[in-house]
């Protein structure tokens, strides 16, 4: 068998991979906080036909020959690049400027995830929570000590505050502090929205609806036993945009470009395999 006849089907194999991470790209450009995939290529097991061997003061010494038998996918790496960040005048839409993820949890499963997307919504017992469920985590508490589920009500309101006063408005700064305004006039911290960051993103698991698994093998801060998320603007996390979302990072004329790079290199490994067979076919109609 022609080992062109190998080469050529890896080459094929690979380049329908590398079309199915594009077409994912193209599909998800308009995907609130996606980040874009890229295929990087290896080669594979070459066979050596002759070993190099060292110059002697006879001898100027041996090059090696060896022969590839194709590729294979090294890497599908995921591009953590900022996208652009985009007006929408919805106070529960949250834009993270600069590093960071957001952490949610699924009060279900009470598996912890992180997101860069921000389409938020508050549900009807005031969580803060994401357009699948999943509850925003941060300082749940007035003090900003302890750390759970992120709720926009009046617990921890000041003591000056009127008995019947109740909430007439709240607004989420560039810390991710959650201000609460009373109907009597009086204003206080109820909360604060927490940022976790990573050594190596690259380790990070899509799970489906924007969000990310595999936290403790990427490196997050605080260690993977016990990892700490931290407010925004502090430990390198960027800052939160309210009213604002982070489009995907997805280039298009890139992609495109890609896209006929990778089709033209299928085209082609598709012509080795009939220029194969044709070679096989002479040999076999050698005798007649």
């Amino acid at each position: 068998m022609l080992r062109s006849l190998t080469s050529a089907i890896s080459g094929l194999q690979n380049m329908q991979g590398r079309i199915d991470v594009i077409g994912n790209n193209i599909a998800n450009v308009n995907t609130t906080g996606f980040k874009a995939g890229r295929v990087d290529f290896e080669d594979s097991f070459s066979q050596t036909l002759q070993s190099s061997s060292g110059a002697t003061g006879s001898n100027s010494g041996t090059s090696a020959m060896q022969i590839g038998s194709g590729v294979t996918t090294g890497s599908i790496r995921n591009l953590y690049t900022q996208g652009a960040v985009a007006r929408t005048g919805v106070d529960t839409d949250l834009a993270i400027a600069g590093d960071g993820y957001f952490v949610v949890r699924d009060p279900v499963s009470n598996s912890p995830f992180v997101t860069r997307a921000g389409d938020f919504r508050v549900d009807s017992n005031g969580f803060l929570v994401t357009s699948g469920g999943q509850r925003i985590q941060g300082f749940n508490d007035a003090g900003l000590t302890t750390i759970g589920d992120l709720q926009i009500d009046t617990t921890g309101k000041p003591a000056e505050a009127a008995a019947d006063a109740t909430l007439a408005s709240w607004a989420i700064d560039g810390e991710g502090k959650i201000n609460v305004r009373m109907s009597d006039g009086t204003q206080f911290t109820r909360g604060q929205i927490l940022l976790q960051r990573f050594q190596d993103p690259q380790a990070l698991q899509k799970e489906g609806n924007s969000l990310y698994s595999g936290m403790a093998a990427a490196g997050p801060l605080g260690g993977s036993a016990s990892p700490t998320p931290e407010p925004p603007g502090t430990s390198g996390l960027g800052k939160i945009q309210a009213g604002a979302l982070e489009l995907s990072n997805v280039d298009l004329a890139n992609e495109f470009s890609s896209m006929i790079t990778a089709q033209r290199a299928f085209q082609a490994t598709a012509r080795i395999i009939s220029t194969s067979d044709e070679m096989l076919q002479e040999l076999v109609n050698l005798k007649r």
